[in-house]
């Protein structure tokens, strides 16, 4: 389901409506490295062990990364290939979801700053009459509003009929096939909005297509070829694809694996590395790597891609949530202010967030997407020194990293120290479990 009303983002909230752990077992070995001026390991223990009890929860294997004024840390833990029992690489690349909506709120913020369009364009002004029926008026909704999610647009994953083909239970059937951006604003445009333009967040993932269809009306090229020519290439983002409607998954990387159900009881599980990129086209279709991600969400802090004013407004978030332009807002339970977002769709779950001065940055993948158990006591090992049900003296860990959070990896549904973190990780899970949710 949209979330609705208040959306607060925390590092908490993010993964507490995890999903029971799988049946399967999967190695627990975790392996981490460091390049440039060699960090210290110590600085990341916590990450790591939170990691490792991620892989014990359940889900196949992580790769991280963080970056930071002293250099790349590197770690891994578990599998990448469940057959072989080849173990994840730290170069992984991965399908990075809805991360994919940073990039295109930057481009748009660029193409502002060039006068080449206005957030306070309606969406008339680019797409006239798309944005019509059972209630959405295009005249009505601006740029601004599609960015923030504060449009009342609906989301097209939550139509039946398209949900039915393209998610549960037809997805693997139809991985193959492409999907063109009109299938999904045809299937927004036959629902109602979820509320008025301007007054109230509902994330939706048509937002992002019909900003991406304004995109190509404005420069009269691509969304790939936008992104590639003004993020990608000038950041030398090498494990960066645009992958447009390919269904092959570039190396290194690891195989990504489904329940294909919300069911928590399920046990099977499915091989869907291959996977027709149109489906998820600029609303989560990129492919990247934790370390690139990094390289991106520390040079946009640093204002490396947009000038202070249009920084200003990304980091503006929508009242009532912690959602600016494409950006999510969490805060560590030690006080850090992190910007990112994260992704989910069918055998990957990410995040990637950098400091608010982008001397810090971390980014995240597991290969499994039926729990995101853990992933919250990763976030709060990297940016706070011990993963955070440590610190708050609720369960003791051990020196290997047992018992990080709670006995199931899932922090306690009572437990507001870290508000923001947590609702933003509650987000994921519910609106972004793959075969039913947010991207």
């Amino acid at each position: 389901m949209p979330a609705r009303g208040r959306a607060r983002t925390s590092v908490v909230g993010l993964m507490a409506v995890a999903l029971a752990a799988s049946a399967f077992t999967a190695p627990a070995q975790a392996r981490s490295d460091s390049t440039d001026h060699h960090p210290d390991h110590t600085a990341h223990r916590g990450t790591q062990q939170a990691m490792e009890a991620i892989v014990r929860n359940g889900i196949p294997g992580v790769t991280a990364q963080a970056l930071t004024e002293d250099g790349v840390w590197k770690a891994t833990a578990g599998v990448g290939n469940l057959k072989t029992g080849a173990p994840r690489k730290a170069d992984d690349r991965f399908r990075v979801a809805s991360i994919t909506k940073t990039f295109v709120a930057t481009v748009m913020l660029q193409l502002e700053a060039e006068g080449r369009l206005d957030l306070d364009d309606t969406v008339d002004t680019w797409l006239p009459g798309v944005v019509r029926g059972q209630g959405h008026d295009g005249r009505k909704i601006t740029v601004r509003q599609l960015l923030n999610h504060t449009s009342g647009v609906f989301d097209f994953i939550n139509d039946p009929a398209y949900a039915a083909k393209y998610l549960e239970p037809g997805f693997y059937q139809n991985r193959f096939k492409t999907r063109t951006p009109q299938v999904a604003v045809d299937a927004a445009m036959s629902n109602p909005p979820t509320s008025a333009p301007g007054t109230e967040y509902a994330y939706s993932n048509t937002n992002y297509v019909l900003a991406a269809l304004i995109m190509e009306k404005a420069t009269g090229s691509t969304y790939e070829r936008e992104v590639r020519d003004r993020i990608i290439k000038p950041l030398k983002l090498r494990a960066t694809v645009m992958p447009g409607n390919s269904s092959l998954m570039p190396r290194p990387s690891s195989r990504a694996y489904s329940k294909l159900t919300r069911d928590p009881a399920a046990t099977k599980i499915y091989d869907i590395t291959l996977q027709n990129a149109s489906q998820t086209w600029a609303e989560g279709d990129i492919i990247s790597s934790a370390g690139d991600l990094n390289r991106f969400f520390s040079a946009l802090m640093k204002g490396r891609l947009l000038s202070p004013r249009q920084l200003k407004a990304m980091r503006t978030v929508s009242p009532g949530s912690d959602y600016g332009l494409g950006l999510e807002r969490l805060t560590s339970s030690c006080g850090k202010t992190l910007w990112g977002h994260g992704g989910s769709w069918v055998g990957s779950l990410s995040y990637a967030v950098a400091t608010e001065d982008g001397r810090h940055a971390f980014a995240f993948n597991l290969n499994g997407d039926w729990s995101s158990a853990g992933m919250l006591e990763t976030m709060e090992a990297e940016f706070c020194g011990t993963p955070r049900a440590d610190r708050q003296g609720t369960e003791q860990g051990s020196a290997n990293g047992s018992g990080t959070g709670s006995a199931t990896g899932t922090p306690s549904p009572n437990d507001t120290t870290s508000e923001g973190i947590s609702e933003g990780i509650t987000g994921i899970s519910q609106r972004l479990h793959p075969v039913t949710a947010r991207r």
